[in-house]
Order: C-alpha cells, then sequence, then structure tokens
C-alpha cells in the first residue's frame, strides 16, 4: 500500500503502560497523524487518546477499519503480537509491532510472507537503538575508530519488573522474560555492529518459581514464572567477533544497559540500548606500564553524539518516510525476525546446555542518517 503526501495516518491497538511513551512521540511528529486509539478496554483507549489529543478511539475494530490509518502500531502482548499484526495485514494497513515480532518462528515467517503477499510491511521495535546513541557509535566503529570489532561485554541486571509494573506476569510468561523483554535491545544493538548472529551457547536459571506483584491493585498477587529468570550467553557472529551477555531479574544489584565493544585499538562503550541517547567513550590502549604507586591513568575520548534525540515510535517514522521514498526502513520484519531466531535459539542452548546454531540470516543492516530529523515535516 502507497503513502500520499503529507502526514502519514497512524493508529495504535493497546492501551497500555508503554503506549504514553509512543502517543507522546508520535503527536508531535509532523511527518504522521495519530488517528485512533484502539484497546480491549474501550474506556482505556479513550482515556489515553483525551490525553494525548487524537480524535478517535474505541475497540480494536475501530482502528482496523479506519481508512483514514495506513500503519498500526501493535502494542499488545507478545503472545498474541503475530495474531493482532495479522489482523492488521488482511485490514489492508503496515505494520509497525512492539518486540518481540511473535513468539514462535512460524508464525512469526507466516506473518512475513502474508506481508510480502500483500505488498506491505511489517516494522519491528526496538526502535531504540535507532537514536543518536547507538547510531552514532555505529558510525565510529565503521569508521574504525576502534579498529576491528573483536568482542562486547552487554550486562542487563536487576531484581525485577513486579516492583513497580501494575500487571506484570505477562513479562514472565514465555515469550517475555528478561531474555525475550529485554534481549531485543541487546541483540538489535550487537547484530547492527557485528551483523548477523551464527551461533549461540546459554545457561539459564529460575530464581524462583513464582512472584508477587509489589504494586497497584493486584498488589499481593503471586504468579508463576514461565522462563528462565537468568541467562548467561555467548554469541558468535557470522562475520567474526563475539558476545558475552548477561540478562537477569534475579539480582539486587542494579546493572542495566552495559555494551561494552572491544576492537584493536581500543574499547567502546556505547549508551543503553533501551535508550535514545547518551554518553559514547572510547578507552585506548595504554602506552607505557604504569609502577605502583603510580596510579594507571588511560586515555578515554568522547565521542560527539550526532542526531536529532526523539523516543520511541522513531522507528515507525522512518517506515513511514521509506515507503514515501519507495525504499527499505532500517528495522525490518526480516530484522525482527532474526532478533527472534537468536533469542530462541538462545532458550534452546539453555536448555540443551549447548551450542545452537542460528539458522536465518539477514543482509546488510541499514542505518539512520545522521541528519535524520523526527520533527521535520518532509512528507
Amino acid at each position: 500500500m502507497a503513502i500520499g503526501n503529507g502526514p502519514v495516518g497512524v493508529g495504535i491497538i493497546g492501551a497500555g503502560n508503554i503506549s504514553d511513551q509512543y502517543l507522546s512521540n508520535l503527536t508531535t511528529f509532523p511527518d504522521v497523524r495519530v488517528i485512533a486509539v484502539g484497546d480491549l478496554l474501550e474506556d482505556r483507549a479513550k482515556a489515553q487518546a483525551e490525553k494525548y489529543g487524537v480524535p478517535r478511539a474505541g475497540g480494536v475494530e475501530l482502528v482496523l477499519n479506519d481508512p483514514e490509518i495506513d500503519i498500526v502500531v501493535n502494542l499488545t502482548i507478545p503472545a498474541v503480537h503475530v495474531e493482532v499484526s495479522e489482523a492488521i495485514l488482511a485490514a489492508g494497513k503496515h505494520v509497525w509491532t512492539e518486540k518481540p515480532i511473535g513468539v514462535s518462528r512460524d508464525e512469526s515467517q507466516r506473518l512475513l510472507q502474508r506481508a510480502e503477499a500483500a505488498g506491505l510491511r511489517v516494522g519491528v521495535a526496538p526502535d531504540t537503538v535507532l537514536g543518536p546513541g547507538v547510531q552514532t557509535a555505529k558510525r565510529a566503529i565503521a569508521r574504525g575508530d576502534i579498529g576491528r570489532p573483536l568482542f562486547a561485554q552487554t550486562t542487563f541486571q536487576w531484581q525485577g519488573p513486579e516492583i513497580f509494573h501494575p500487571n506484570p506476569a505477562f513479562l514472565y510468561a514465555k515469550g517475555a522474560g528478561p531474555l525475550l523483554d529485554m534481549g531485543p535491545y541487546y541483540v538489535s544493538a550487537l547484530v547492527h555492529v557485528f551483523g548477523p548472529v551464527a551461533a549461540v551457547a546459554a545457561l539459564g536459571l529460575q530464581g524462583a518459581p513464582t512472584r508477587t506483584v509489589q504494586v497497584g491493585e493486584l498488589a499481593g498477587q503471586e504468579f508463576p514464572v514461565e522462563i528462565p529468570s537468568t541467562l548467561s550467553v555467548l554469541m558468535d557472529f557470522e562475520q567474526g567477533g563475539q558476545a558475552q551477555s548477561l540478562y537477569s531479574t534475579d539480582s539486587p544489584l542494579l546493572r542495566q544497559g552495559i555494551v561494552e565493544i572491544t576492537g584493536t585499538e581500543g574499547t567502546i562503550v556505547i549508551p543503553d540500548p533501551n535508550t535514545f541517547g547518551g554518553p559514547i567513550t572510547i578507552t585506548r590502549p595504554l602506552s607505557r606500564v604504569f609502577v605502583p604507586p603510580e596510579p594507571t591513568v588511560q586515555d578515554v575520548v568522547d565521542v560527539e553524539q550526532e542526531g536529532v534525540l526523539s523516543g520511541r515510535g522513531v522507528g515507525l517514522l522512518d517506515m513511514a518516510r521509506s515507503i514515501a521514498a519507495g525504499r527499505t526502513h532500517v528495522a525490518t520484519g526480516e530484522f525482527g525476525y532474526h532478533v527472534l531466531d537468536t533469542l530462541l535459539s538462545i532458550e534452546e542452548a539453555a536448555e540443551s546446555r549447548s551450542f545452537v546454531q542460528v539458522e536465518s540470516t539477514i543482509d546488510e543492516v541499514g542505518s539512520l542518517d545522521a541528519d535524520f530529523d523526527p520533527f521535520e515535516a518532509t512528507l
């Protein structure tokens, strides 16, 4: 489906917590116009629409049947991502879906096949990696600022979302957990730098069989943990390079957003891939030996962040502009599928305690230009 001149019509299905982040940004981008919010709980959809000045709200069908809407944002829970995305395609609209693209390979491949047959696009979060932080670091690595990339280390650990989320059970269900919920940010950032993943190994454990809601109306309610709550992961990339990652919701010690990539000429520290920007530094090799008690001093260089900082929705905006221009958008469904395939392979590796080959691959991953401005009217 082609997109004409002027702002692109956008609808949203799912008016839960994450919808605030999308609505607060999408309603400020001049190239898109949010027309309707839909949810199974229509009152919740209407409240969000009123809060952000969206003209229409109601049930899911309201969004699917609106002729002014070209792209629908799927903000439902992971277990129904593909079901809802397929309904969006059946309504003749492009899909932007929150991560992951689905919870199984078969259903996710089917979704992409249906999109291709219909001539429609699928875009997949996270688009945090399209922010100035990761994109600036990616350009620095590509121009050789750290030499040849060798390996990466990433860390995400804390005690879990039940301390802030009013209904966190789905985050411990199949298709979520620290790996499927947070892993897409880190794996996406690594694939942007190293290219597709070839093989993975992992160990997993479950800190407790149940968790307890800490806040909101459900506070005190227990729910089951269906997935490993801690995973230690190794990744091997097709084009060379390795990564070591920790994903855990069992740790009282909070350490998140750590992405360090070491090359032959330095180590670059990338901003948290769950944010759109932040400090970027490169540490150079020692130039001489420091003998105690003389302190070791290393050369640390700040990298100036390039680009306009915005927030969630920038991937959808890139997709809208790309459709209008007839080019491929960056956060494609194929990219999202490769990330899912990698994450599911990590789950399988943890179960088998062995290396697992990642069957899918992708072509070179695109980037946003340094002058990409979400607040500029281009359509």
